[in-house]
């Protein structure tokens, strides 16, 4: 199976021990796979990702399993989810698979049954029509410091009318930090929301894309000195109040 034809399956488990064994088994099975312990950097990454399986632990703390799949489900993200529950009741996994899941497996895992469940499900979603398993929902326009963000046309139009293309890696970023106004985010989180779990850490690519993005606004006579840099950190992206708003453009 060439790296473009495996199936790419997005994993959430708050227990790390868990995690990482399923993550080891699937990928020796030949599928891609982003892992998370936290379902909203998981939601982040399937806003602008396709992915073709959700596997999820029903009990994640950020938010919990039955939380996540509705705020997908409400974002217009949709593609076929295997829960795992630590409840063995047949009500229990009949009530979950109504809910929305393809199926429902019960802890301790069976890794031969999980592999086995999760090839009928692909196959089951692929025989539903000729269409990706997840067509990706295209994410709506949002305003960032008087402009106007486009995921859809993948650019940047600024009040004096000027357009703007921007990448995919870009409208990640902006879409995470407008999401995350007046809070700290860590460099690990915002590369884990727009590049993956894999991401590598140590890259420079981040502030590369960071100084991007403020001369793409410098260039319209607007600042991003809202956007600060938290040193050992990550960055706070914090526009002042609405009286003080012309000062940042927003």
């Amino acid at each position: 199976m060439s790296a473009e034809s495996r199936p790419l399956i997005v994993v959430v488990a708050d227990e790390p021990e868990l995690l990482k064994i399923i993550t080891e088994q699937l990928t020796t099975a030949g599928f891609s796979i982003q892992s998370y312990t936290r379902g909203t950097l998981a939601a982040s990454f399937l806003q602008l990702n396709v992915a073709s399986l959700l596997l999820i632990d029903l009990t994640p703390p950020d938010p919990s399993g039955s939380d996540l799949c509705q705020a997908l489900n409400q974002q217009g993200i949709n593609m076929p989810m295997l829960f795992i529950t630590g409840n063995s009741l047949a009500e229990e996994r009949l009530q979950k698979i109504k809910r929305g899941a393809a199926d429902c497996l019960t802890k301790p895992l069976n890794y031969p049954d999980l592999l086995t469940r999760i090839h009928t499900i692909l196959r089951q979603a692929k025989a539903k029509a000729d269409t990706p398993i997840a067509p990706k929902p295209v994410p709506a326009p949002f305003y960032l410091l008087s402009a106007q963000i486009d995921p859809g046309q993948r650019e940047i139009l600024f009040t004096n009318g000027t357009r703007h293309k921007i990448g995919r890696k870009e409208i990640g970023i902006l879409a995470y930090l407008s999401a995350h106004r007046g809070v700290v985010i860590s460099r690990k989180e915002l590369l884990q929301a727009v590049w993956g779990m894999h991401a590598d850490l140590q890259s420079r690519s981040l502030d590369q894309y960071i100084v991007k993005i403020r001369t793409t606004y410098a260039r319209q006579g607007l600042t991003l000195d809202c956007l600060k840099t938290v040193h050992g950190v990550g960055y706070l992206f914090d526009p002042p109040s609405s009286a003080k708003a012309a000062a940042c453009g927003d």
